[in-house]
């Protein structure tokens, strides 16, 4: 035998020894993986604010699409007439094989009002009603095939002008932080000075802690985990709330062309985080965090109100009423005099086509015999 032959069988025979010993579950990942790739995933984010603040650029600058082509601009006497409105623009998009199936909830006419009282209302009622409608769904029949439309996260956009949160930022965050995951922005950080800017982060800090805000909060990094990762976590952490900048249009700064603002003093740069904390927001929102906020939304706040659903029922039963659903059911029809009389004939030729079925297996039966 060759040296060549000797090695082969020898690698041959370690081959086998390995394959004796692989059961095959470490493949599961592999499998998880193919079939969500395949089903495809989906997002819906919500973002809230004033208008002018830069709420559909900065979606468009995350995203990299354009969500509001179509959209149309109101005047001044229009904006004064307007009422919270609840706008949905949904987009499919792919990356690498990647389907995500991306909702964006815009809120116009938000704060816009002289009387700002309860402007929430209409956003509340709408998160809601995806709770209403996927605690339907998931009761129904088809429950395999449930378009989950719950909102995973909102942003909040605070003015850059002001020294911290306003009445109408308080209320509202207050209002939806046990019905989604909040994550505050300073909008338009391009207009202050970095001094102006840490001080105006502090004040909503400290705005937040004082009117027990309850706001996203990123998980902690395993002790296992690489110093790097550690430290980029902490950076997350000590960014909140992200100073963002939000542009399209393509400039050119050091010879490259990068996306930015162009000014008389220089160009601010969106993707350069010594400029602003977009990197960091598409970061936790694309790249490291999007499924967190799913998982919350559905294991937590999802979960406190089908919980209240369940509760409601309950008291009922036990109060010895008529047991009624806090969802509402789908109306059955009493079937009229027409339609029994239908029936009644189908049920009668059935029967005739079985006592036919019996007589001729009988008579084989009789010819067999």
């Amino acid at each position: 035998m060759t040296t060549n032959n000797r090695y082969r069988s020898r690698a041959l025979r370690s081959d086998d020894a390995e394959e004796k010993d692989y059961v095959g579950f470490a493949t599961l990942p592999n499998q998880v993986h193919r079939k969500s790739v395949k089903k495809g995933f989906d997002f819906t984010l919500m973002v809230a604010g004033e208008s002018g603040l830069g709420k559909s650029t900065l979606v468009n600058s995350l995203f990299l699409t354009d969500l509001h082509k179509d959209r149309k601009l109101l005047n001044a006497e229009e904006r004064i007439s307007q009422t919270v409105e609840i706008t949905k623009h949904t987009v499919d998009i792919e990356e690498k094989g990647v389907k995500l199936k991306l909702t964006i909830v815009d809120t116009p006419g938000f704060g816009d009002a002289v009387d700002n009282s309860e402007c929430w209302r209409p956003v509340t009622d709408y998160i809601e009603q995806q709770f209403e409608q996927y605690f339907r769904d998931e009761s129904g029949l088809n429950r395999k095939n449930i378009q989950d439309n719950r909102v995973h996260c909102c942003l909040y956009f605070i003015p850059p002008f002001g020294h911290g949160l306003r009445p109408v930022d308080v209320e509202f965050m207050r209002a939806l932080q046990d019905k989604v995951n909040v994550v505050p922005l300073i909008a338009k950080a391009d207009c202050l000075t970095p001094t102006e800017m840490k001080k105006l982060k502090e004040r909503v800090k400290e705005d937040i802690d004082k009117y027990g805000i309850k706001i996203y909060q990123f998980p902690d990094c395993d002790s296992d985990e690489e110093e790097e990762l550690k430290r980029q976590d902490r950076e997350l952490k000590d960014s909140v709330p992200f100073a963002v900048i939000g542009s399209n249009t393509v400039v050119e700064a050091r010879g490259q062309r990068v996306r930015g603002r162009l000014y008389p003093w220089g160009i601010v740069e969106v993707e350069n985080p010594s400029h602003c904390d977009f990197v960091k927001l598409r970061t936790i929102l694309i790249r490291t965090h999007m499924h967190d906020l799913k998982d919350i939304t559905g294991d937590c706040h999802y979960e406190n109100y089908r919980a209240q659903c369940i509760q409601t029922m309950a008291s009922k039963m036990n109060a010895d009423q008529r047991v009624e659903s806090p969802i509402p059911l789908l109306q059955i029809s009493t079937p009229d005099a027409e339609t029994e009389k239908l029936i009644k004939m189908k049920d009668d030729e059935l029967k005739r086509m079985q006592q036919m079925l019996q007589k001729m297996q009988q008579q084989m039966h009789e010819q067999d015999l």
